[in-house]
């Protein structure tokens, strides 16, 4: 069995959940010997490979042609001379006019003459023409690789993928790792909505990270239950002993992920100033970058903890290891988590982790601490439980494992394949 899987997020290049989630899928679908070509937008050629081969759009060659004809089911969700704010994607801080015209550009051109479409991969201004320029170069393999299934993960690639659809005759799999509502709330961008649902309707199947996310998609977007399979998200084994750090009184509470509505920060910001004047040996950590980020330090200096919070930016895999390690609990209060890899992340690092209740993976985690997202007062309860009651951590990493043993990629994986072969049978 082939997949030509399509992605905007491997390793090392990350921005959330999305490159932990490929990965961890395919080398989950290599170890059940299924062949998977994986195309993202730029490949450096520092990704790593073992079991699969990996694509970058910018080294797929172009014909020379001044245009080209969108399939009908993406005419219908164009962009051309949108104007538009993408606050939850945007790696600047800044309003971008996007342009995407007939042509698709910015191109480079070999010595040999041939033509190739330039990409950064980043959430930047220039983030839905290169959706648009990431789809056209896909649609040319078409006629040069041989594959059974397409699989398209999130909004991103799903224009490649209905592309790729329209030209072959191939069966489409949509994996939604989150959606317009999840990002947006109730006031979803209404292009990459359209977006989202083209793909949905148009594929064959729906996969959905968790329950949540299922019935989301069915009430959101009119897509039947029975078209959307829910596959949980799964861990990569710790394969790394615990940093060493001396010995401190310091008690640490970390938020990690995007600095995003989605992702409930200021919900965490809240909590802490609650917490704050009874246990002055707590501090706060914001690990990640995003739209509401400077709205938070003002907020954190207008409630006078400046000294009591770290702002650290984006972190790489390698510092977040580092500050699961230092940290003595985490704490993701999504709005609207479809899945929230990061608190798997943490119990395998021996955290205990309050999630929200309206998160995925409060599904597959019983002992996890849950708390609805916007309810500060028991939030900042259930972090003073935690760190003030010594036996809780025990308990936490004592459970921790049975539950990690259970959300395994190569699980997961399996259930995927059994989705392909549905469609090839």
């Amino acid at each position: 069995m082939k997949v030509l899987m399509l992605g905007w997020e491997f390793p090392p290049r990350i921005a959330g959940g999305l490159a932990v989630a490929c990965y961890g899928l395919v080398q989950g679908l290599a170890h059940h010997k299924v062949e998977v070509t994986f195309v993202m937008p730029l490949r450096t050629g520092e990704e790593p490979t073992d079991g699969y081969r990996l694509l970058g759009a910018n080294e797929i060659e172009v014909p020379f042609t001044q245009t080209y004809t969108l399939p009908p089911i993406l005419q219908q969700v164009s962009f051309y001379g949108v104007e538009t704010f993408l606050g939850p994607y945007l790696e600047q801080l800044e309003k971008p006019v996007l342009q995407f015209t007939a042509v698709p550009e910015p191109v480079s051109y070999t010595a040999e003459g041939k033509l190739y479409l330039e990409f950064s991969g980043k959430y930047g201004a220039d983030l839905i023409n290169e959706v648009y320029r990431y789809a056209y170069v896909v649609s040319h393999l078409a006629e040069r690789v041989d594959f059974d299934i397409i699989h398209a993960h999130d909004w991103l690639t799903y224009p490649a993928g209905l592309w790729l659809k329209a030209k072959t005759g191939k069966p489409l799999v949509v994996h939604v790792h989150a959606t317009e509502y999840d990002r947006s709330g109730e006031n979803p961008h209404p292009h990459i909505r359209a977006i989202e649902r083209a793909g949905m309707e148009d594929a064959d199947r729906v996969i959905a990270v968790s329950f949540y996310t299922r019935a989301l998609i069915a009430e959101k977007y009119g897509i039947p239950l029975e078209k959307i399979e829910a596959v949980h998200n799964a861990v990569l084994p710790k394969d790394r002993e615990p940093y060493q750090h001396p010995p401190s009184n310091r008690k640490v509470v970390t938020f990690l992920g995007r600095v995003t509505f989605q992702k409930g920060p200021e919900y965490f910001v809240e909590a802490a100033a609650r917490l704050a004047t009874h246990m002055p040996e707590v501090h706060f950590v914001m690990a990640g970058t995003g739209d509401l980020l400077r709205g938070l330090i003002h907020r954190v200096a207008q409630l006078r903890l400046g000294t009591r919070f770290s702002f650290t930016g984006f972190l790489p895999p390698a510092e977040v290891e580092k500050l699961f390690d230092m940290s003595d609990v985490y704490v993701m209060p999504s709005v609207s988590e479809p899945f929230g890899i990061s608190a798997l992340e943490a119990l395998r690092a021996g955290v205990p982790v309050i999630v929200s209740r309206q998160s995925g993976v409060a599904e597959v985690l019983p002992h996890a601490i849950k708390v609805d997202f916007w309810d500060v007062e028991r939030l900042a309860d259930m972090i003073y439980g935690v760190l003030r009651y010594k036996g809780i951590r025990p308990f936490f990493i004592r459970h921790a494992q049975a539950e990690l043993s259970q959300l395994q990629w190569e699980r997961s994986s399996a259930r995927v394949k059994e989705i392909y072969q549905s469609l090839l049978s």
